[in-house]
């Protein structure tokens, strides 16, 4: 194996690496460093644990191991299912020294990392990510939560992981719906922050659907490296933080009102990412051929570029009142300036929002 390639998050002493590479799940030296104590309890579901478990207990020889198995899906990110994996971890005597391992996509590390900001008020973990999505964001900054019927992720914790160990290979096993998913918050990081890595992205995305080793791991480098520089800036989202989530206040408002899991969060980001774009334009600060360009990339990205029909505009707005950027009532948008660069403002006609939400299959189309 060569050497993984390294990423900081610089939190003071709460600094972390992310380790990006191929086979790096056979790696006992990434892991043993981080581990505190001799209790570790791998967290994961029923899809990557058949996959992947059996190789990452084999490196972990030696440690008191215990797993829990979740089923898959964001419909199981619940308060139920964390209180399941307290009591498991309760009555096997797991104590203050345990580190709990996230081995699956993003509910699986928002789980396990809630858990471990929580579990005898707090206790090691590290990000062990499966999917594409959670490799280049979820992963990453030390978000963590549960779902709750009225909002996305809207009871959890800012809790950072001792290391990422993020193994390209999991890619080889990905569903092309889930690595499309994944691609979405990759172009995130290209319109918010970062225009040459969004045209690196125009000229390589068929080449990133097709798996391509050497683009996949440009691409969760850039990403890691984006997100890392905003999350040391701003670790606890007060400002600039909130850029990272382009797309999410429609999106969340997507996943809520279709039911979790019926769209998959890439998915649901793609579409609000393209609903920004097209309030931007609104509001004068895209023109149309940048919306074009944002709709046409997401296209061959594989994602969906027309919001589910049975929405409600009532309902978008119920339930968009409820995003956890939102400041004394007021709906917090994270738009665009221009490509390359964000732009949080909660100062939008309320006409011009009413019309992004009734374009649908139009946006980005010349009338």
């Amino acid at each position: 194996m060569a050497d993984p390639i390294t990423v900081s998050v610089e939190l003071g002493n709460r600094s972390y690496p992310i380790f990006i590479g191929s086979d790096l799940l056979t790696e006992r030296e990434l892991f043993t460093p981080y581990i505190k104590g001799s209790q570790v309890c791998i967290i994961s579901n029923d899809v990557v644990a058949p996959l992947y478990l059996e190789k990452l207990k084999a490196v972990l020889t030696g440690f008191e191991l215990k797993e829990f198995i979740l089923p898959d899906g964001e419909a199981e990110k619940t308060l139920d299912n964390i209180a399941h994996i307290y009591d498991a971890l309760l009555s096997d005597r797991f104590e203050r020294n345990v580190t709990l391992i996230a081995l699956g996509g993003g509910v699986i590390g928002d789980m396990a990392g809630f858990v471990a900001a929580t579990y005898l008020r707090g206790v090691n973990f590290i990000q062990v990510p499966t999917s594409l999505l959670a490799q280049v964001d979820s992963s990453v900054g030390g978000k963590t939560g549960v779902n709750r019927p009225l909002g996305k992720n809207m009871v959890g914790a800012f809790y950072q992981p001792q290391c990422v160990v993020a193994d390209t290979n999991t890619l080889n096993t990905l569903p092309n719906k889930e690595l499309s998913a994944g691609l979405a918050e990759v172009i995130k990081y290209g319109l918010i922050n970062n225009l040459e890595f969004f045209n690196w992205l125009e000229a390589n995305i068929v080449n990133l659907t097709q798996r391509n080793k050497d683009s996949l791991v440009h691409a969760i480098k850039t990403s890691c490296e984006e997100k890392a520089k905003i999350v040391t800036a701003d670790e606890k989202e007060t400002g600039i933080r909130a850029t990272l989530n382009l797309g999410h206040t429609f999106g969340h408002a997507i996943e809520a009102a279709m039911g979790y899991g019926s769209w998959l969060h890439g998915e649901a980001v793609a579409i609000g990412m393209l609903m920004a774009a097209d309030l931007s334009w609104r509001l004068g600060k895209l023109n149309i051929e940048d919306v074009a360009s944002i709709k046409a990339l997401l296209k061959v990205a594989g994602l969906p570029v027309v919001p589910p029909e049975s929405i409600t505009k009532s309902e978008y707005l119920s339930l968009m009142s409820r995003d956890k950027k939102n400041v004394k009532g007021s709906i917090r948008f994270v738009l665009l300036e221009k490509i390359g660069k964000a732009l949080l403002t909660a100062d939008v006609d309320s006409n011009l929002l009413e019309q992004t939400l009734q374009a649908g299959r139009t946006m980005g189309e010349t009338s």
